[in-house]
């Protein structure tokens, strides 16, 4: 199970990062390449996750999950969010200093000794039994204020969009509704953990979590498709009415026209 579940969050953040991939190619958008990076990110980490639990545990795997699951993905997907609600400016602000973390925290974590022994055939390892106190923070301190920034942003986002009543406002509140939910899922392994226990709950979060915030990323993006086609339709009707030299002639171009 534990296994099955992390190949399927594999597969399901390798399609996802495939969606952001492509509209990065087509719009450049800053935040579609930090989504992009996150995503390969995580579908490295659920494979690490998933080789281990099939065949076994030792250094080099657990180290390449933690880093990546643990201690990278949720940072760099902050990073999107702060692209996307922030700017460009204050968002490159952050990546760099982003940068500075994930190349600090690498050298870390790929230095730092196990204290313990890895189970090859036990449970998922965990970082607060083998490593010492600065990866634990760095862990921490990436996942945690991450975490915090997807949610917070999700969540403004669905409630401003909500207010609204343009086309496709409803369909981009849900999305980032479904974004925010599912952050919540993803950290929400301990609180199934009673009922199937540690490895398989924190898997079932880590599967439900990516499908779900994968859910609200089709599902804004119809209302983002929506509200296009209202606009494009909204400029036509409004150039039919204007004079024949701003709809364009020998000597206007396209761009004027595609600015009004």
């Amino acid at each position: 199970m534990v296994a099955g579940l992390a190949f399927l969050a594999t597969a399901i953040a390798t399609v996802f990062a495939q969606a952001t991939s492509v509209r990065y190619a087509r719009t450049k958008a800053p935040h579609q390449g930090a989504w992009t990076f996150a995503l390969i990110l995580f579908a490295l980490a659920s494979a690490a996750l998933a080789i281990g639990a099939a065949t076994s545990w030792d250094e080099g795997t657990f180290k390449v999950f933690y880093l990546l699951g643990a201690v990278l993905n949720v940072p760099w997907l902050a990073l999107g969010t702060v692209y996307l609600l922030a700017g460009r400016s204050v968002g490159s602000k952050v990546r760099t200093g982003l940068i500075f973390f994930s190349g600090l925290a690498t050298g870390v974590i790929l230095t730092a000794p196990i204290h313990g022994t890895i189970d090859p055939v036990g449970n998922i390892p965990q970082g607060s039994d083998l490593f010492g106190a600065l990866p634990r923070a760095l862990a921490g301190i990436g996942s945690g204020v991450g975490a915090v920034v997807v949610f917070a942003g999700a969540t403004w986002s669905a409630i401003r969009f909500a207010r609204r009543h343009a086309p496709g406002s409803g369909a981009l509140a849900g999305g980032n509704a479904l974004i925010a939910m599912g952050t919540l899922v993803l950290a929400s392994g301990g609180l199934i953990q009673g009922f199937v226990g540690q490895d398989e709950a924190f898997v079932i979060s880590l599967a439900a979590g990516i499908a779900v915030i994968y859910a609200g990323f089709v599902v804004a993006s119809g209302g983002r498709r929506v509200r296009a086609v209202d606009v494009s339709s909204d400029d036509s009707s409004r150039r039919k009415t204007l004079p024949a030299n701003v709809l364009g002639n020998s000597s206007s171009t396209s761009t004027r026209v595609g600015s009004l």
